[in-house]
């Protein structure tokens, strides 16, 4: 079998096992969100916090509920890696130090996971389950609250309550995360992935010498690290260390775990606004931009041009040869268009408009699908956009899902699509126009400034990938990408919590002859549009400097 087939065989094989999944799973969100009652360990943990998962609330007070919590997980975080030389399963590693740690706190608590250190030679048992595995679990179940909270702004009327934090949070990680990251975890350990609390010990023989490897509760945490769209690796090597993905299968499965959630919540979305035609719309420009730039990847790759082709010979300089170039651009496009940040490959080696894509697929607000909860309430506001656009080619006043789109409306979208893309290109001007921080960049010229601005837009929107070459444990890069992630995950929660209350306060607006359909494929033709011409073009002037020079040339 070649290559190519064996790519597209993938392909079709995963895009089965989504579709297989797509409404059982859907259903069940739904389901979980709209329900009034509350299991037993639920209550459990409500009366433990004092919190009345029956209150409602409106939006500033879900929105203080979303970022009390998340400011409590990034101390915590924090204290336990300056702490964990004083703690039990540390491995010998010292404390994190304060940069690095204030880093990683940002990073796991937004949902982001970006890594400025070797997690086999920094951290031990109790930072890597404590800590950072569970904030895997809470950080996606924040995203996929405030998406449901944007989703009850569309369905409900006359009021501005939203639903209950606390509740919406615990029913995510209990009744959605936890029975899928069990299931999975069992997957992984059957194809290899390993599973215990280990101490150091050599493994092999490694250039003349034996290597040395700690162990750890690494299936458990993998499986969460890909269903969360985190991405945070147990190891350096990320999904690409045979520890953490040692086969094609396991691979493949992975890929499944990030797309999993992002996909299937528009189903959920279509069942809680009473019509999953608008899901299926959703989902429409969803795979519409996933399988274009799946398909753009492997057509990159697999056509041989660009620098990895010129040093190695072949496309495959940077990628593991037991998943090849099909699994390699899949999982780069996946976890590029989610807010997932893991990696089976070397982005820095892939071609020059393969590094683009995985830029591009950033860049575009990580909607298609998205982070958990992230890329559906990221899609929802691009949606407004469009019907605001269409609105403006037609004469007349933009709905969307029976709620008029009005000033406060559109300003509120307005500010959501403007505030990543300022992240970025700021925090890159500034890195590029300092002395000091260049000298972390391995290579020069369009590479090197490839590098740089991959960083800070993996950062501001929260996926956490590398480009690889970058020396970002520096105070530098440590502080500014962390307030980045910070700024790019809960800033645009203000906006999309503002706005659901603003819908939730309207009464609906019936309809009528000239009401744009919005679950038809015009319009989602229309919403692909959007996406490509807001989102992406704000980034083109980057991308020719980067990417685009470099394949090129």
């Amino acid at each position: 079998m070649g290559p190519v087939l064996a790519g597209v065989l993938q392909l079709l094989a995963l895009t089965a096992a989504l579709a297989l999944a797509y409404i059982p799973l859907g259903n069940h969100m739904a389901k979980v969100y709209t329900s009034d009652k509350h299991w037993r360990v639920e209550r459990w943990v409500y009366k433990g916090i004092g919190a009345n998962p029956d209150t409602e609330m409106r939006w500033p007070a879900y929105l203080r509920g979303v970022l009390a919590f998340s400011a409590v997980g990034v101390l915590f975080l924090y204290l336990l890696q300056r702490l964990q030389g004083h703690l039990p399963g540390s491995l010998g590693f010292a404390a994190i130090d304060p940069d690095q740690a204030f880093n990683t706190a940002a990073s796991f608590v937004s949902n982001t996971n970006w890594q400025s250190y070797y997690g086999e030679q920094a951290m031990g048992h109790v930072v890597q389950t404590a800590g950072l595995a569970v904030q895997n679990f809470v950080s996606a179940a924040v995203g996929m609250a405030v998406a449901v909270a944007l989703v009850r702004g569309f369905a409900r009327s006359r009021t501005g309550e939203l639903g209950n934090f606390w509740s919406d949070l615990v029913r995510g990680v209990v009744r959605v995360l936890v029975p899928i990251a069990v299931a999975g975890a069992l997957v992984l350990v059957a194809c290899g992935v390993i599973q215990n609390f280990s101490g150091i010990h050599e493994v092999g023989q490694f250039m003349g010498g034996t290597r040395q490897w700690n162990g750890g509760a690494v299936a458990s945490q993998e499986v969460i690290k890909e269903l969360g769209t985190n991405g945070g690796g147990y190891f350096n090597a990320n999904s690409a260390h045979p520890f953490e993905n040692p086969t094609p299968f396991s691979n493949l499965f992975e890929i499944f775990l990030i797309l999993l959630i992002p996909f299937s919540i528009t189903r959920t979305f279509g069942l809680m606004v009473g019509s999953v035609k608008q899901g299926y719309a959703i989902l429409a420009a969803m795979s519409t931009i996933w399988l274009g730039l799946v398909s753009l990847m492997m057509w990159t790759e697999f056509s041989h041009h660009g620098p990895a082709f010129q040093a190695a010979g072949s496309a495959m300089e940077g990628k593991e040869v037991r998943f090849g170039i099909g699994g390699s651009s899949i999982f780069a496009v996946s976890t590029t268009l989610t807010s997932t940040g893991a990696v089976d490959s070397f982005h820095s080696s892939f071609t020059g408009l393969g590094g683009g894509i995985t830029m591009l697929g950033m860049m575009l607000g990580e909607i298609a699908p998205g982070g958990v909860g992230s890329g559906l309430y990221g899609m929802l506001i691009l949606a407004i956009i469009a019907v605001f656009i269409a609105g403006l080619m037609v004469g007349r006043t933009p709905e969307y899902l029976g709620k008029k789109i009005g000033s406060r409306q559109i300003k509120l979208a307005a500010c959501y699509i403007l505030i990543t893309p300022a992240l970025v290109l700021v925090s890159t001007a500034f890195t590029m126009a300092l002395p000091t921080p260049a000298n972390s960049m391995t290579n020069s010229g369009a590479h090197g400034f490839s590098e740089i601005l991959y960083a800070y837009t993996s950062g501001a929107n929260n996926n956490g990938s590398a480009f690889a070459g970058l020396n970002a444990d520096t105070q530098w890069f440590n502080t500014t990408i962390g307030l980045a992630m910070l700024l790019g995950r809960f800033l645009p929660m203000v906006f999309v919590l503002a706005l659901a209350g603003s819908l939730a306060g309207q009464q609906p607006v019936p309809v009528t002859a000239g009401t744009l359909r919005t679950d038809k494929p015009l319009y989602a033709g229309l919403l692909v549009g959007t996406i490509i011409i807001i989102t992406g073009l704000t980034y083109f002037p980057a991308l020719a400097l980067g990417p685009l020079a470099e394949g090129l040339a």
